[in-house]
């Protein structure tokens, strides 16, 4: 350490406005006067700069650099710095020196010389003009010391000998002076006070700085306190959360490990607000639980089957038409509505990514492929497949589940498939929606309003789970037989799509295409190790089924498969079995349905009706015998009432034009009229066989014949009118396969033949009729006989 001789001092600048002395240029520090300051030198300039101080008057003019710069120019210095005086020099390792100076006065380059080996300046020292607003300065160091004092009180860095200092100082330059020094610390704003004259402007800017200061100290603070509040907080937790674990450890209850994985997955899932709260709730009273508890099992089965929802998982939807038309067609034969109503969805989700889908309902007779074309739909949208039936269903907690207050309570079938499916948004099938029925339990059908209501099921909410749950993703269809048992409130929540009964030429196509070989290699047969001809195929489906659909000729076709097999194990020679007539008869023995047990020769009291079931369309021979009584009408058959109400307005007519018939005007008095209807073990209802038991009793009462070759459907009215009635394809496919072409319609049903096939509607001969006089017409030949 070299020390300087305070007696080599000289040359006062004071009494001079002109100097010349050495600069020394400092990065990211500057000097106030009446202050201190240590700082290191490595610079090659600066250590001339310090050498020619110490040689000369040991008077350096400190300024700041703009910048960083290692070899600063004029242009990258400020103008105005501090003239200090060198107190001390210690030379320090690695050719470093440190120095102490005291800042004395300001002063402003007006020169700088760069002698190549240091920067020596011409400058002038800048003073303070004479005080003579005394008032004001005084009002100023007033403010100031008050400013100081609530900077120090918010700032614990300031030492109390600066606070005591600051109290009894009262010159106002070397206060000024001291509190910019020890309370500023922005270099731009220190560097401003430095410049700043005269005195009072710079007190003036010294005061704003402080308080803005302040105002920064106070924010800090007040971050600071709830930065502190909260970590202290988090440390009490854990500190806590540390002592209930090492209770619960000694007391035996193992539950730490899995409650700190319940807390790592809930952090991890994407639920809603309300279900996070609701599940650290639960976990909360979880971790309190005792072993041995019987709450225990019942709390943690309810956080895990939350937990393990499909929260935010959804599947990627395949949106190529070419795609999923090819894998409905290799699928499904025919169906062209539902495929054209499929191939709409997938095109209009192609367009709007997030749009809420329709729910549609197929309705036909069984056998269709109502369900398996539901299977297409999730393999051609590439969506996961959910399906849950609904027959017999009367307990609403199917649906909704059950509230947790009951012993072995589970969520409903719905969010039970969601979990299933590990998604949420798969294609979720409601097979038989028209079977579900109501007790004491409650109605399902009442909650599957909210289910298949896109407005609603956003937030549907599982009495088991309680907290919201969002179907609104999730691809609805449902499947039923019939509309007619479906409540109308959800009956109106769906897009109804008809799924007729199958042709026979569908069925044929079907036989050919779909079921055979899938018959083959279910029964590990390869190739075409079983072969049946068109020909044999329409005798099958001719003679040994009468159904809408092709659930029976399949399991014929199974048949006639597994025997082959068999044939081809007695006969090792046989590499394939060729199904003929006589093979036929021999595996399915004699034919169970035969054309000919529909009436072909015209008759008395018996007339053909089509009906609708849920079973598709059917042929109803309604017969009529008249006996000696007093005036009553039996109905056989297992009739609903509206059928047997159709049948007294069929009388009531008949009886209204008896002249029509030369019948007595009395009749009915001493004759009993009886009706039966067939197959008297299956339920029959609805007004469209009003036609046909007018035209049977008119047939009986007059003893004329009627034709066979012939078939009607519609609903009577006291006036004679012929009404509109529904299933009108299901009827005419009936009509068809029994080789009845000639059909009585009602007029305003004219317009249901645009859904038939072109080929079968070029064999019907359809009579449009409007009045029951258009039948009676056509139908009775001129022979009477008994």
């Amino acid at each position: 350490m070299e020390s300087i001789d305070e007696n080599k001092e000289n040359n006062n600048f004071e009494n001079n406005d002109l100097i010349n002395i050495p600069v020394l240029a400092l990065k990211g520090i500057n000097i106030f006067p009446n202050t201190s300051l240590h700082f290191d030198v490595q610079r090659k300039y600066s250590k001339q700069a310090l050498k020619l101080s110490i040689d000369s008057n040991k008077k350096i003019l400190l300024v700041m650099q703009k910048g960083m710069e290692d070899s600063p120019e004029l242009k990258d210095i400020h103008l105005v710095g501090t003239i200090c005086s060198i107190k001390q020099v210690l030379e320090l390792p690695g050719n470093i020196i440190r120095v102490l100076v005291v800042g004395e006065n300001r002063a402003r380059i007006l020169n700088l010389k760069d002698n190549s080996e240091n920067f020596e300046a011409e400058a002038i020292i800048i003073k303070d003009d004479e005080i003579t607003q005394k008032l004001m300065i005084q009002a100023l160091i007033n403010s100031l010391k008050s400013a100081f004092k609530t900077y120090s009180e918010n700032n614990r860095n300031i030492s109390p000998e600066l606070i005591a200092n600051i109290n009894v100082m009262n010159e106002p330059v070397k206060l000024t002076d001291i509190i910019a020094s020890n309370c500023i610390e922005n270099l731009d704003d220190r560097q401003s006070l430095i410049e700043k004259v005269p005195l009072t402007k710079r007190m003036e800017l010294l005061y704003g700085l402080l308080i803005k200061q302040v105002d920064i100290l106070k924010l800090e603070r007040r971050i600071q306190e709830r930065v502190k509040s909260q970590i202290e907080k988090n440390q009490r937790d854990f500190y806590l959360n540390e002592q209930i674990k090492s209770i619960q450890e000694e007391l035996g209850n193992t539950n730490a490990a899995d409650i700190d994985l319940m807390r790592k997955k809930l952090e991890q899932l994407p639920l809603n607000e309300e279900a996070r709260e609701k599940v650290e709730n639960e976990i909360n009273r979880y971790s309190h639980m005792m072993q041995g508890s019987p709450e225990l099992v019942v709390s943690r089965t309810y956080i895990e089957y939350i937990l393990d929802l499909p929260w935010g998982k959804y599947t990627d939807d395949e949106l190529d038409l070419g795609h999923a038309k090819k894998i409905l067609d290799s699928n499904h034969y025919g169906l062209e509505k539902v495929k054209e109503r499929i191939i709409e969805f997938i095109a209009v989700l192609h367009q709007k990514k997030n749009m809420r889908g329709p729910i549609l309902c197929f309705v036909g007779p069984p056998g269709v492929g109502k369900t398996s074309v539901v299977r297409a739909i999730a393999e051609a949208l590439g969506r996961k497949f959910v399906q849950m039936s609904l027959g017999g269903v009367r307990d609403e907690a199917e649906i909704r589940g059950h509230r947790r207050t009951y012993v072995s309570a589970i969520p409903g079938r719905i969010i039970a498939g969601i979990k299933q499916s590990g998604t949420m948004n798969p294609l979720f099938l409601f097979d038989e929606i028209d079977k579900m029925s109501s007790d004491f339990r409650g109605d399902p059908a009442s909650a599957m309003l909210e289910v298949l209501d896109s407005e609603q099921n956003y937030a549907f909410r599982d009495h088991y789970l309680e907290i919201p749950f969002d179907l609104s993703n999730v691809m609805f269809i449902t499947t039923a037989n019939s509309t007619d048992s479906i409540p109308p409130a959800l009956l109106d929540r769906l897009e109804i799509i008809e799924v007729s009964s199958y042709t026979l030429e569908e069925k044929l196509q079907i036989s050919k295409k779909h079921l055979l070989p899938k018959q083959i290699i279910e029964h590990g047969l390869k190739g075409k190790a079983v072969r049946i001809s068109d020909k044999i195929f329409i005798d099958i489906i001719e003679h040994y089924t009468r159904e809408s659909g092709v659930r029976q000729l399949e399991r014929i076709i199974a048949k006639i498969v597994r025997k082959s097999i068999v044939d081809m194990h007695n006969k090792k020679e046989l590499s394939y079995i060729t199904i003929t007539k006589q093979r036929l008869k021999e595996y399915l023995g004699s034919y169970k349905f035969l054309s000919e047990q529909i009436e072909r020769e015209p008759k008395v009291g018996i007339v053909n009706g089509l009906a609708y079931t849920a079973f598709g369309g059917v042929v109803l021979a309604v017969e009529c015998a008249t006996l000696k009584g007093s005036g009553k009408i039996h109905l056989t058959g297992k009739l609903g009432d509206v059928m047997k109400e159709s049948a007294d307005a069929a009388l009531s007519w008949i009886r209204a034009h008896y002249k029509d018939f030369e019948l007595d005007e009395d009749f009915f008095q001493n004759t009993d009229i009886h009706i039966h209807v067939p197959e008297g073990a299956v339920p029959k209802d609805g007004p469209s066989a009003g036609v046909t038991m007018a035209i049977a009793m008119i047939s009986a009462l007059t003893n004329t014949k009627v034709r066979q070759d012939i078939a009607m459907t519609g609903e009577i009215t006291l006036r004679g009118n012929v009404l509109p009635i529904g299933g009108v394809k299901e009827k005419l496919f009936s009509a068809y396969r029994n080789k009845i072409y000639n059909i009585f319609l009602p007029c305003e049903n004219m317009k249901d033949l645009e859904e038939l096939p072109k080929d079968i509607l070029n064999e019907l001969n359809i009579i449009s009729v409007k009045s029951i006089n258009d039948i009676i017409k056509e139908v009775f030949v001129d022979t009477k006989g008994k």
